[in-house]
């Protein structure tokens, strides 16, 4: 018998409370309270490897996000049909572990990943976001053209260096491949972009969706977005969008014999 089981989690969580996806200390984090609510079930002593497939910051939500974990044996003999239940029951309202499944070894939630989606939603009314969704949903002042803000996200996709649009890291990449980039307006008035990548650097998303408003509401030309690709820093002229108003949707995987391959793929491409 094998010493450990991966065990693929796919998670939902309101980002309004929380400082992040990752642990950090005397902060209440999504791993936190998921780490929290395993370490009740197994001990906290059990190493579990928790993987997630997109460290979203402090305030953005998910209904999509993907983590891995490797339990003991033993534990998923033990909890296989009750761990979901278990989980509902210890973990807060605003995070919920939707579904369970057991995955080869290979799997890799982070490198194995094949493209990360996002969607972002603005409301453009005058009275702004309806309460209910004010947690998900930004509020902005000036109308949005739909027409605009979709010639904008065109020059934007494709492969490019964004370190205009990104926080960058010491040793670490600013390239990557968006392949799809568009604004929808849904039947109650909101604009909604959706952006999705093979993955994304610090706050990139966000700046932009912050540069694409500034040229749907009129401030900017539709090509001023797509200038900045030029850049090799971080553009003080972008602004960066609340976190609010973004959603981890979905996450994509290869077949499942083509984890390993696709991972170590993904490890040379970010080294």
């Amino acid at each position: 018998m094998r010493e450990s089981i991966r065990l693929r989690l796919d998670i939902s969580y309101d980002g309004a409370e929380f400082s992040g996806w990752a642990v950090q200390p005397g902060r209440r984090t999504v791993a936190g309270v998921l780490l929290e609510a395993l370490a009740r079930l197994v001990g906290a002593e059990t190493p579990l490897g928790l993987t997630v497939a997109g460290r979203t910051d402090a305030g953005v939500h998910a209904t999509g996000q993907v983590c891995h974990i490797d339990l003991p044996s033993a534990s998923w003999i033990e909890l296989e049909a009750s761990l979901l239940r278990r989980l509902a029951a210890l973990m807060p309202p605003d995070a919920r572990v939707r579904t369970i499944t057991e995955v080869p070894e290979t799997f890799d939630a982070r490198f194995s990943a094949t493209f990360r989606r996002y969607e972002y939603r603005v409301s453009d009314t005058p009275w702004g976001p309806e309460p209910l969704r004010r947690h998900d949903t930004l509020g902005w002042v000036r109308p949005l053209d739909l027409e605009r803000l979709n010639v904008a996200a065109m020059g934007l996709l494709g492969e490019h260096d964004y370190a205009a649009y990104c926080k960058r890291k010491e040793h670490a990449t600013t390239v990557r491949a968006i392949t799809r980039l568009d604004w929808r307006r849904d039947p109650d008035g909101i604009c909604v972009a959706t952006v999705q990548a093979d993955a994304f650097c610090q706050s990139m998303v966000r700046s932009l969706v912050g540069a694409m408003l500034a040229t749907g509401d009129g401030r900017r030309p539709v090509e001023w977005p797509a200038t900045l690709l030029t850049l090799r820093e971080r553009s003080s002229e972008v602004t960066v969008a609340p976190a609010h108003g973004l959603t981890l949707i979905a996450v994509g995987y290869p077949a499942d014999t083509e984890y390993a391959a696709r991972a170590e793929a993904t490890r040379r491409l970010r080294a």
